[in-house]
Formats: structure tokens, sequence, C-alpha cells
């Protein structure tokens, strides 16, 4: 692991784990905050402390996730996209968060054991090198995550590996629209977030086919126009894998 990797991940891990105990909306203003991404039926369905007001979009709503499914979440923080999608995998199916901050795995198990949730599950880990066998999942989903990875090629890679053939990556995320100077940006989703172009392009590379862009919202506005977009993205990886 190279000194710049180690530094983004000690930043981010600093910064959210002072966010795990924070209030919802003590969160950091433009950056990954967008509360009305869920609604209040939606919320209504999981633990409170599971909701921290972060994210880009709402993937779970567009994963179309069936009875007996297996979810993996990328950058689960406290948990609100894990326990929703457990409501809609029901007991016969698990959802799975993975999460590098001790805080906010903390808080989401704490809130799991709280609500008496049985069909999820926690595991610490990075995005880039998944705690996960090899075709577990039948969606992989990440919210407002991956744009903070050092290495977004191996998170694609990554998610392509745990799926199963057939299984579906739902994302939501930011992109910028044109290459852009290191700006203040205190999450650091857009200072940290690839160009569109080549961020679809990253995800083909991992094998996806049928990428289809879901939601497409400006993010972030400047006097030049849109500097950054929110993308909510459906992608699938093939029944059959060439070896």
């Amino acid at each position: 692991m190279d000194s710049d990797t180690d530094t983004i991940r000690a930043r981010v891990r600093e910064q959210y784990g002072k966010k795990a105990s924070a209030p919802a909306e003590d969160c950091c203003g433009p950056g990954c905050c967008s509360p009305s991404g869920y609604s209040k039926e939606e919320l209504a369905r999981i633990p409170g402390e599971a909701f921290l007001g972060e994210g880009g979009g709402n993937p779970v709503r567009h994963a179309d996730l069936r009875a007996g499914e297996v979810v993996v979440d990328l950058g689960s923080g406290a948990g609100v996209d894990v326990f929703l999608a457990a409501t809609s995998v029901g007991p016969a199916g698990r959802a799975i968060g993975v999460d590098m901050t001790p805080e906010m795995l903390d808080r989401a198990r704490r809130a799991a054991a709280a609500a008496g949730v049985k069909n999820v599950e926690f595991r610490a880990g990075v995005i880039e090198t998944l705690p996960v066998a090899d075709a577990t999942a039948d969606v992989v989903l990440s919210n407002c995550v991956i744009n903070l990875s050092p290495d977004k090629a191996a998170v694609f890679r990554e998610a392509f590996r745990v799926l199963k053939p057939g299984g579906r990556l739902v994302i939501s995320d930011i992109v910028q629209e044109r290459p852009l100077l290191i700006m203040d940006d205190d999450c650091g989703c857009v200072a940290n977030a690839m160009l569109r172009a080549d961020y679809l392009a990253t995800i083909r590379d991992a094998g996806f086919e049928r990428v289809q862009v879901i939601e497409d919202r400006p993010w972030r506005e400047s006097s030049a126009g849109v500097d950054a977009s929110a993308l909510t993205l459906r992608a699938l990886k093939p029944k059959a894998v060439e070896a």
C-alpha cells in the first residue's frame, strides 16, 4: 500500500468516525448529504440510528430486490442501505455491510442488536479488498462511497468478483464533469471523484455489461457550469463469465 493510499484512507476514516457520533444534520454541507434521498416510509422501516443523512441517492430503491437474495453494501456506514435492503430480502435473505470505520461498524451493530434485526451483518474491511467470498451476492450496492476510494478500478473488480453470475451492481455516486483543480471539499466526494466517462469505462473494464444511468442530477455547480453530478446507475455481471 503506498503512502497516498494510506493518507486518503486515514483522512476518510477520521472524518467518518466523527460522523458516527454526530447528529444527522451535522454533516458536511454540500458534500455527501442527501436526506431527501429516502422517503418517510422507507426510514420508518429501519432503525433510526442507521440514518445519518449521508448519501448521493437511494440505490436500494432501484435494485429490484427479491425475497431470499443476498446483498452486499460497499461502505455501509451506519447501515441505512443495509437495513433497508434487509426489509426487502426478508428473513430468507441477507444484507451484508462492509466498512473500514470502527465507529460506524459499532453504531450499525448496536442498531441491529437493539432492533432485533437478524438478517444483517456488518464486516470490517476496505472496499478494494472485500471480506466476502466469490459469487456470494445477488446484488452489490454502494452510496456515495466509491468516489472516496484511492483505487476505484479495484473496487469494481471486487464487486464483480463477489457477485453471482447474472448479479446486479446498483450504486449512487459522484462524478466530475470536467477535470477540476484541488478544491475546498470537506467530504472529498467531488475532489476525489473520477471524470464521468472514465468512471463508466472503469465499470465496463471490470467486466460489467448493460451499464445504465438511472438518475442523473447536478451535484456541484460553479460559474463555469456543472462541476460534478450525482449518478445512480445499474450494471449486470454476465450470466456466463469466460474463464
